[in-house]
């Protein structure tokens, strides 16, 4: 069985588009801005042995405000630049009632079930409590990125500023042994 990094995207690997209304995922290609350090992180944990894998909602294209076309014109440009596996998106809303929209654990389920890895030996690192939760649901260690985000009621197993700091801690274990959880 293989292990993997699952990665939320916006606020982890590339920075949130402040608009109006608040924090939100970039609509078009011109607004993704990777966060610094994101690339020597994502090569690290690769050369580790890691499968890297986004797991992102976008339900912006549910809400009409961006379409799907721009949201894989995004993914494409991070493929060119990140060394990631594969990425998989939810474009639900909440009221959809899926199963792959985070909290809910489908897109990391699906995953572990094609590529063989093993959940339990796994990480999960994002910046809001969905992400946490869906960790938590498919039985990953969680990682929550913080800074200016918001509250989360599901707690972390560790807390980092940044994705580097997430990298260094899963190094960290796996070069000890440590077993995931």
């Amino acid at each position: 069985m293989r292990r993997a990094v699952f990665l939320d995207r916006d606020g982890v690997i590339n920075r949130r588009v402040v608009r109006e209304d608040g924090p939100s995922s970039p609509a078009r290609l011109a607004e993704v801005d990777v966060l610094p350090g994101v690339p020597d992180a994502l090569r690290a944990l690769r050369q580790a042995g890691y499968l890297l894998i986004v797991v992102t909602n976008q339900p912006e294209v549910a809400r009409g405000r961006t379409s799907r076309d721009a949201v894989e014109a995004i993914h494409a440009r991070l493929r060119s630049l990140l060394s990631v596996d594969d990425i998989r998106v939810c474009y639900h809303d909440d009221e959809d009632g899926c199963a792959c929209r985070k909290p809910a654990p489908g897109m990391l389920y699906a995953a572990a079930v094609e590529r063989g890895i093993r959940l339990a030996d796994s990480y999960m690192v994002g910046d809001r409590w969905r992400d946490i939760a869906a960790g938590r649901r498919a039985g990953c260690t969680t990682i929550l990125v913080t800074g200016p985000r918001e509250a989360t009621t599901v707690e972390p197993h560790v807390s980092v500023d940044d994705l580097s700091q997430a990298a260094l801690w899963i190094l960290s274990r796996s070069e000890a042994g440590d077993a995931v959880g």
